[in-house]
C-alpha cells in the first residue's frame, strides 16, 4: 500500500500489485479509476492482469486513500490530476507505462496521451466521454436542482445507489452487489465530489483527439448512456485506435464486464511488448 509523499501536494495513494516473473521486469499497467470510485473498484481485473503486468492502481487526490489535505477550489483541477499521474508514473520506474482510464480516468488518459506520449506505451478508454452531456447532468441531479445539490443533500452513499440505477447497471443486477459498489463509492467525501464535479462539467477533451498517437484500444457500451455520440467522434478522431463496443448501454462495464474487459486490454496491450498473455 505505497504512499506518493511531496512538498507542498497531498499524498497519492496507489495499490501495486504485482504476480510476475522477476526476471522478466514486466511492464507497469495504471488502472485509473472514475468518478467518486477509487483504486479498489478494480479488484476484480487483478487476477487477469497481474501475472503478466505489475499493475498500479491509483486514488485520485481527494479520494479513495488519497489526500484530502489542500484546498478544493485551488488544488483540484483536471492539471493536478494529470500532474499526479505522471508523478506516480516516475515513482514506479518513469514510463512508459499502459495506462487504462475508465469514464473520468479515461479523459484524464486522453489529456496524458496528447500531452506526454511519452509516457505511454499504450492508453485504453473505459467508457470515456468527452464532456458531461446534459443528459448526464439530469441524471445525475437525481431529482434536485442541481448535481450538486443531489449530493449535498442525499450524501455520497445514497446518491451513488441512485445513479447506480440510471446509468451504471441495467434492471436485474444483482442488489447485493450494488449495495457494495454504492457503500465504495460512497466512502468519498462528498465536498471533493462536489468539486470532482464542477471540473467534470467544464473538461472538454475533444480538441486533444486529433494529437493523439499513442496506440489505443476503446472499449464501450453500444449506445452507452452517458458516452452516447462521443464513441463514434473517438473512434473517428483518434489515428490509431481500435474499437470494441460492448452488448450493453449501461456505463459501468469494467465492473459488469471485468474478464471481457481484462482480457481485453491484457492482450491489446501485450502486442506492443512483444509477448504472449498465456501460459
Amino acid at each position: 500500500m505505497p504512499y506518493l509523499e511531496r512538498t507542498g501536494e497531498p499524498t497519492i495513494h496507489y495499490e501495486y500489485d504485482d504476480f510476475t516473473d522477476p526476471w522478466k521486469k514486466a511492464p507497469v499497467l495504471l488502472l485509473q479509476h472514475g468518478y467518486s470510485r477509487a483504486a479498489s473498484i478494480w479488484y476484480q481485473w487483478i487476477p487477469y492482469l497481474s501475472r503478466y503486468y505489475r499493475i498500479v492502481r491509483m486514488d485520485l487526490r481527494g479520494l479513495g486513500k488519497s489526500s484530502t489535505d489542500f484546498d478544493l477550489k485551488t488544488g483540484m483541477t483536471a492539471q493536478h490530476f494529470v500532474d499526479d499521474i505522471l508523478a506516480v508514473i516516475d515513482a514506479v520506474g518513469g514510463g512508459p507505462v499502459h495506462y487504462c482510464g475508465e469514464s473520468l480516468g479515461g479523459i484524464l488518459g486522453m489529456i496524458l496521451a496528447a500531452e506526454h506520449p511519452e509516457k505511454l506505451r499504450t492508453l485504453t478508454l473505459i467508457a470515456a466521454p468527452l464532456r458531461i452531456s446534459d443528459r448526464t447532468k439530469k441524471d445525475f441531479s437525481c431529482g434536485h436542482a442541481s448535481w450538486a445539490e443531489a449530493l449535498r443533500v442525499m450524501g455520497s452513499e445514497k446518491w451513488s445507489a441512485a445513479v447506480n440505477g440510471l446509468t451504471r447497471f441495467p434492471p436485474g443486477t444483482d442488489q447485493a452487489m450494488m449495495d457494495w459498489y454504492a457503500e465504495e463509492t460512497g466512502k468519498s467525501p462528498v465536498d471533493s465530489l462536489i468539486r470532482l464535479s464542477e471540473i467534470a462539467c467544464a473538461v472538454d477533451v475533444q480538441s486533444y483527439l486529433s494529437r493523439i498517437t499513442t496506440p489505443t484500444l476503446g472499449l464501450y457500451p453500444s449506445k452507452g448512456l452517458v458516452t452516447v455520440n462521443d464513441d463514434d467522434v473517438i473512434e473517428k478522431s483518434i489515428r490509431n485506435i481500435r474499437f470494441v463496443r460492448l452488448p450493453t448501454a449501461y456505463h459501468a462495464i469494467q465492473f459488469m464486464m471485468p474478464a471481457a474487459c481484462a482480457t481485453a486490454v491484457l492482450h491489446f496491450s501485450s502486442q506492443f511488448d512483444g509477448v504472449g498473455c498465456h501460459e
